[in-house]
């Protein structure tokens, strides 16, 4: 088909949409339509019909969503004469136009991601490039940095032809001599340590004068030190798989111009939502949306970006503009933006090729998203996308779309609060009957519901979204604002890792919560009110009502999110199934399997019995690695003991003491990255729209009278350490 032509039927179409859009009709007309249209939408949906009825799902969708827009802008806005209304109406309005906008954005990203890509692997005849790998720390420990050393060391490529570096911002010269004489021992300390761990490793450690620029100038200084072709960054709690190198090196062979080869970040324990709420075995990370879909529609419109880890980039590239970007704290996105405007490209291969922690603690997690918020927010301040000279039209729309994301705190905490401007004040910020609103706005709430579900519905299930944002919104908003009033302040901070929650408790960053959650149960008290002493405006009520109702829900589960339940460790095991020899009590040897392994134990299966082991006893194992380790046998001690038949159940919890047990321990829990591609695929299952909202309705119910109960148990004590 010739270009003009192309463009003429898209003239014709986009003619044709604006009509549809536009064209007045009554009430009634437009409710049967867009009825019409939902059905349509879920029989397609419920067949599980693909390609282009995929397309036509979204575009029944998106005439639905069109048209409320319209009516919302034609019909609803207050008179701007009468400012007590206007001004709160105008501020909701725009914050749902942002959605919108925001909702359209997602859909020109992911209406066609790429497929998985094959694994393309390199074969024996194939140039082999010299790889550094960078793994920056700054305040990671010890057994953190010796396992995700040894996984590294552990890559199945030739031992001549990469360099495992440990970039230390920990032990600077400034931090060794530093005037405090306690933190200059400790930096002392730290830097003895890490350079034998680095020597018992084969690994290379590296420091420099003083933390300039952050993890950007971290990595600069690597840069500064090195000469490989290539560079691998890895986060300090972000292992690589044996097979990171094989799977990503090829692909560089195929395109001079590629810069970049992203991997998702798969992660062995789960964040504060999941552990609170009891939902990392059965559904799928938050995480997972990003990297299983999100990013694969970037990568069609060459725009995926670096997420600081699990990444593979040309040094060449970097070169062009000086090394990793640092004038923003995320350096990650800034430098894959900078590099795509020159001309580079960039691949994401879904398939997760290494194994981090997230923060395991409700605090810890809000200031990595505050950090990841500021930083996308202080690059679209200093490079806005659309405006970005040297971007494709494709480019500028999918890096809109990234970093206007997280905007997010502010229509979410809009919308919440929304509704007491009505209920509590009588302004009327959004005109519009009860008719109207069942025609318009609940028809776009369920062709949202459905277009989200259709293109996500298998990474996120229905009303997570929503509550990840909500806890965010809360304590994210003020970092925000702090950028757009000083766009320069935000400073980097390290996220915290290898937590555990030794105690069950309230989060320090609660009490928020629970007056948001006061307040809205006094708004559905005042709901009730206005209905029975305002029977004229009771449809309005009742409408503004249940949409305080629905905040109330969200806020309810939230509870539940800043309950922080005790958990001691840090990740979970992954199951395996190696097969082993365990020293018996009598010193022999007996047969076994390993049928599960996390960061700090093994659980073994023993045919023959416990061998005279109990509790507390030392004894050793010993298995084939998959990588050359330099020997096969490590010590262990046994934690429990449990029959399983006729033989045995030991939980075994490692006691490493040179750099030979982590190599062993990496091989074990690192080594193998088809069984996180198993663990992931089996949580990624759309439960569709009706079982995910029935099923997050008893999560919130229970939530919130757990949370209640927290603040019983544990308020008071919070109270006593704030006096």
């Amino acid at each position: 088909m010739s270009k003009p032509l192309t463009i003429f039927i898209w003239l014709v179409m986009a003619l044709a949409m604006l009509v549809i859009i536009t064209i007045p009709v009554s009430l009634q007309v437009h409710l049967v339509m867009a009825v019409l249209f939902l059905l349509f939408m879920a029989v397609i949906k419920l067949l599980r019909l693909d390609g282009n009825w995929r397309l036509l799902l979204l575009t029944f969708g998106t005439v639905i969503v069109l048209r409320y827009a319209f009516w919302r802008t034609t019909s609803t806005i207050p008179p701007i004469d009468q400012w007590a209304d206007f001004i709160p109406g105008l501020i909701l309005y725009l914050a749902e136009m942002y959605c919108i906008l925001m909702l359209f954005l997602s859909l020109f990203v992911v209406v066609r991601p790429i497929p998985p890509r094959p694994s393309v692997r390199l074969r024996p005849d194939d140039p082999v490039p010299f790889v550094d790998v960078f793994i920056p720390t700054y305040n990671e420990d010890y057994d953190l940095l010796a396992g995700t050393l040894a996984a590294a060391k552990g890559m199945d490529y030739p031992v001549d032809r990469f360099k495992v570096w440990l970039l230390d911002d920990g032990a600077t010269e400034a931090k060794r001599n530093s005037s405090d004489p306690d933190a200059a021992v400790e930096a002392q300390e730290r830097y003895d340590q890490l350079r034998q761990l680095c020597d018992e490793l084969g690994c290379h450690y590296l420091t420099r004068a003083r933390n300039e620029h952050a993890k950007a100038g971290n990595l600069n200084n690597g840069l500064a030190h090195s000469s490989g072709e290539f560079v691998a960054v890895f986060d300090a709690d972000h292992a690589p798989a044996r097979d990171f190198l094989q799977e990503t090196v090829p692909y560089f062979a195929g395109d001079h111009r590629l810069f970049l080869v992203q991997t998702p970040h798969f992660f062995l324990n789960p964040d504060p939502v999941e552990r609170n709420l009891r939902t990392f075995e059965v559904m799928p990370s938050e995480n997972e949306m990003f990297y299983g879909i999100i990013q694969r529609g970037l990568d069609r419109w060459n725009a995926a970006f670096f997420c600081g880890s699990a990444a593979l980039l040309r040094r060449e590239a970097l070169e062009v503009t000086n090394g990793f970007a640092g004038r923003s704290i995320t350096e990650d996105c800034e430098t894959a933006l900078e590099l795509h405007s020159r001309g580079w490209n960039s691949i994401y291969v879904d398939r997760p090729l290494v194994a981090g922690l997230q923060p395991a603690t409700f605090s810890s997690f809000i200031g990595q998203r505050s950090r990841w918020a500021q930083g996308m927010m202080q690059i679209m301040l200093f490079s806005f996308p659309l405006f970005k000279p040297g971007l494709r039209l494709a480019q500028r729309l999918a890096y809109l779309s990234s970093t206007m994301f997280w905007l997010f705190p502010l229509p979410r905490i809009i919308f919440l609060f929304a509704p007491l401007f009505y209920l509590f004040f009588d302004l009327q910020i959004f005109t519009a009957s009860g008719g109207e609103f069942a025609a318009y706005t609940l028809t776009y709430f369920f062709a949202n519901l459905v277009m989200q579900n259709s293109l996500f519905g298998r990474w996120r299930w229905p009303w997570i979204s929503e509550l990840y944002e909500y806890i965010q919104s809360v304590h994210l908003l003020g970092a925000i604002l702090s950028v757009l009033r000083n766009p320069s302040k935000p400073t980097f901070n390290v996220t915290a890792k290898d937590e555990s929650v030794d105690t069950s408790r309230l989060s320090e960053l609660a009490r928020p919560f629970y007056l948001i959650f006061l307040l809205l149960v006094i708004t559905v008290g005042m709901t009730v009110f206005k209905i029975f002493n305002e029977p004229y405006q009771a449809e309005i009520t009742m409408v503004v009502g249940g949409w305080n109702l629905f905040n109330l829900i969200l806020a309810g589960c939230a509870l539940g999110v800043v309950s922080e339940r005790r958990e001691v460790r840090a990740s979970r095991r992954v199951a395996v199934e190696r097969r082993c020899e365990v020293q018996g009590a009598d010193g022999t040897w007996s047969k076994g399997t390993i049928v599960n392994v996390s960061s700090g134990g093994l659980a073994l299966r023993l045919p023959a019995g416990p061998l005279g082991l109990a509790r507390g006893a030392p004894t050793a194992i010993r298995f084939t690695p998959l990588s050359d380790t330099g020997g096969n046998e490590m010590s262990v001690v046994v934690r429990s003991t449990g029959s399983e038949g006729k033989g045995a159940m030991l939980g075994c919890r490692f006691t490493p003491q040179r750099g030979q047990d982590y190599r062993l321990i990496a091989d074990l829990l690192y080594a193998n990255s088809a069984t996180w591609a198993q663990r992931q695929k089996s949580r990624q299952v759309n439960i569709g729209i009706l079982r995910g909202t029935a099923r997050f309705l008893g999560q919130a119910l229970y939530q919130t009278g757990r949370g209640l109960g927290y603040l019983l148990r544990f308020g008071s004590k919070r109270s006593g350490a704030h006096d």
